[in-house]
């Protein structure tokens, strides 16, 4: 037991998280997080092996994680349970961008007959706020808290315009791109060339980088004080819209749906 708080101090200090930092609370999210559509459920050995910390340690989370809701088990696997919401519902709930945007999602979603999104930064990934699609998708599609690399989508491009040089170039030293299509840009210069033309252009226009058939076009959501909050989407199947149409339909309308939601955003 001593040699992990031992362990634990060193990586605290390590990673300058200061006293104050909860290792507990640390690795009870790590657990959480470390269920996926790949590992919907684990034994306590999978998930030991998946957070890469000791059986002990993880029994005790997974332990406190059951106890209090948050996994089920059967005494061989674990599961997260549907207690688990709560804690996006928190998020939701309480962040007002999310409430807002949902409804601009549904308006674009009705008027373009394709889906929509709305997406913030999360590391390395794209993750949805907000989402709608028209009833010809499938109800397993992406959707709310659906996660996205951010290099090769255009809401992502979109982000990552928004910052500023310093932090773009910080994403481009940890990114590690594994090209998720042969239309992927993968090459550090020419991804820094692509989300600079897009700071300077105010969207994005993604042809088939993300997933093969699909191309996104999107634009940053901005409050009050002009600090983009998010950015706004709409996805089409490649054989059905051409770019010309998402350029001189789809464009204006999302500026405008943005424009729209600057004053409301806070």
């Amino acid at each position: 037991m001593a040699r992990l708080r031992q362990a634990d101090a060193e990586k605290r200090q390590e990673n300058d998280f200061g006293p104050d930092f909860s290792e507990a609370l640390a690795r009870g999210l790590t657990v959480i997080t470390a269920f996926d559509a790949e590992r919907r459920q684990m034994t306590l050995s999978d998930v030991a092996k998946a957070i890469d910390l000791p059986r002990a340690t993880t029994r005790r989370a997974l332990f406190t994680l059951t106890r209090l809701g948050y996994v089920e088990t059967d005494g061989k696997l674990f599961r997260l349970s549907p207690r688990i919401l709560r804690l996006a519902a928190a998020y939701l709930t309480s962040n007002a961008v999310s409430t807002i945007l949902q409804p601009a999602c549904e308006r674009l979603c009705k008027q373009f007959a394709e889906a929509c999104s709305a997406a913030v930064l999360d590391g390395q990934d794209v993750v949805m706020i907000a989402h709608a699609s028209p009833p010809r998708f499938i109800a397993v599609g992406p959707g709310v808290g659906f996660r996205l690399p951010a290099f090769c989508t255009s809401l992502g491009r979109v982000l990552l315009g928004a910052l500023d040089d310093a932090a773009v170039d910080r994403f481009l030293d940890d990114l590690q791109p594994a090209a998720p299509t042969p239309r992927s840009l993968t090459r550090r210069d020419d991804l820094r060339a692509a989300i600079v033309a897009t700071r300077a252009a105010g969207y994005s226009l993604v042809d088939q980088e993300a997933e093969l058939g699909f191309r996104s076009i999107s634009v940053p959501v901005q409050r009050f004080d002009g600090a983009v909050v998010c950015a706004i989407n709409v996805g089409v199947r490649a054989e059905q819209v051409a770019t010309g149409r998402m350029m001189e339909e789809f464009l204006p309308v999302l500026r405008r749906e943005a424009a729209d939601l600057k004053d409301q955003l806070f």
